[in-house]
């Protein structure tokens, strides 16, 4: 009898002990695929070895769109994962979905592990942050536009290879020597809208939309039909007309005129880097966006792409907990720097560029603290980045009207009144809907 207890007694205690150090899972449905998505099963892995009370899952869920709408599906179910990864221009739909979202800075708060958002750079952190300048959701993969130039190029067309433009004017003149070497395109575009439109408004102080870009309400209403987006799409179509600007299609369709020597300069996302070392046959040069030096207070500053990660509403406080132990993993100095120098996105938080910088990667690889200085600034209301509702369906709108502007079909005038008009519509629906 006695044996037969203490056997139990035995039995309850392993049983008590394997309950006590059981980890908590948390579920985290992300959109990286490929070497990207390999970067993520790595850094899950370290953190889940690095500690044993939490076990992060990953799980890939399709691209950013079908992700979020994945993610959104399964709240509505009541099985909503803990972590979704949400590109940018989803960050209004997010913040307006309702009973649906735990911010994390004041998760972070709250299970006494906090989140400061002085951590971050300038403007990653504007963007991801409530009026009242709290994080909402957690920087993660974060990118800006940049110019590249190809060095090869540059020297065939007599041009010097350590002095790439600086002004639009400076790239329509290079552009036609370009050409005359030889080139197909003197410059072509990624992600028109995004680059040509809201990092272009951005980098010169100007306002994008009423309402602080939307960042003040669901009020807010396109103002891209101003002079200076006038001058500066005139300015492209006039550079499309003589043949130093060739408009490559929308998205990142365009990436690959530079990448096979066809064009000798290139504004694209800072991600792109690592494509470039590995497909381009020449060598390049990463520099910062072209301004007009006419314009007061430009450059100011970019804007960012990529995404960021959002917690779900009405999980346990030991979940809460885990999470927040993971964002401050992700966000530690040695990951955010180890992440930046493997993917080509920009780090984060000041103190992984500071050891980015110690460590002389700059050094050995020339311009990729290019996007870092664009993005490490005080933002203004007109530069902290564009949140509005639809805004991927308003991107369309825009791409389309500059399709024709290029094309010769429409003045920059009519296309940029027809962007106004229509994405207005679509503003005025999001502000019904939500309400």
């Amino acid at each position: 009898m006695r044996k037969s207890t203490f056997t139990l007694s035995v039995a309850a205690l392993i049983a008590m002990m394997g309950t006590a150090h059981a980890a908590t899972d948390i579920q985290f449905w992300h959109s990286m695929e490929g070497a990207l998505g390999d970067r993520v099963n790595e850094l899950v892995e370290a953190f889940n070895k690095s500690q044993s009370d939490y076990e992060v899952k990953p799980s890939y869920k399709g691209n950013y769109g079908e992700s979020m709408n994945a993610g959104i599906a399964a709240f509505r179910a009541g099985n909503a994962p803990d972590i979704l990864q949400v590109f940018e221009v989803g960050t209004a739909t997010m913040m307006h979905a309702k009973g649906a979202i735990q911010p994390v800075q004041e998760m972070s708060e709250k299970v006494g592990n906090p989140i400061d958002p002085n951590d971050f750079l300038g403007a990653v952190a504007g963007y991801y942050s409530s009026s009242d300048g709290k994080l909402v959701s957690m920087p993660f993969n974060s990118s800006t536009a940049v110019l590249y130039y190809n060095k090869d190029a540059f020297k065939k067309a007599g041009l010097d290879p350590e002095n790439p433009p600086k002004t639009w004017e400076e790239v329509a003149e290079a552009g036609k020597k370009i050409r005359e070497a030889g080139y197909e395109c003197g410059y072509t575009t990624s992600w028109p809208s995004w680059i040509l439109l809201e990092n272009f408004a951005a980098w010169h102080n100007v306002p994008f939309a009423s309402e602080n870009n939307g960042f003040g309400g669901l009020n807010a209403r396109l103002e891209i039909d101003q002079p200076l987006f006038v001058k500066h799409l005139s300015f492209l179509a006039d550079m499309a007309k003589e043949g130093s600007f060739t408009y490559g299609g929308r998205g990142d369709t365009s990436n690959a005129l530079f990448t096979a020597g066809k064009c000798g300069m290139f504004t694209g996302s800072s991600g792109n880097r690592a494509n470039i070392i590995k497909t381009g046959k020449f060598e390049f040069g990463t520099a910062s966006l072209p301004y007009y030096a006419d314009v007061k207070d430009a450059p100011q500053n970019s804007v960012i792409g990529g995404a960021s990660l959002w917690v779900f509403a009405n999980k346990s406080d030991e979940v809460y907990k885990g999470v927040t132990e993971f964002f401050k993993f992700i966000s530690s100095p040695e990951q955010a720097a180890a992440w930046h120098q493997n993917t080509g996105y920009v780090p984060v938080t000041t103190a992984g560029y500071e050891l980015t910088k110690d460590s002389g990667f700059y050094e050995k690889n020339v311009g990729a603290d290019v996007a870092v200085k664009q993005l490490d600034a005080q933002t203004t209301e007109h530069s902290r980045g564009i949140r509005l509702g639809y805004l991927p369906q308003i991107r369309d709108i825009e791409d389309g009207e500059m399709e024709k502007i290029f094309a010769g079909q429409i003045s920059p005038e009519e296309g940029l009144k027809n962007m106004v008009k229509r994405g207005n519509e679509l503003l005025e629906r999001f502000e019904k809907s939500v309400k």
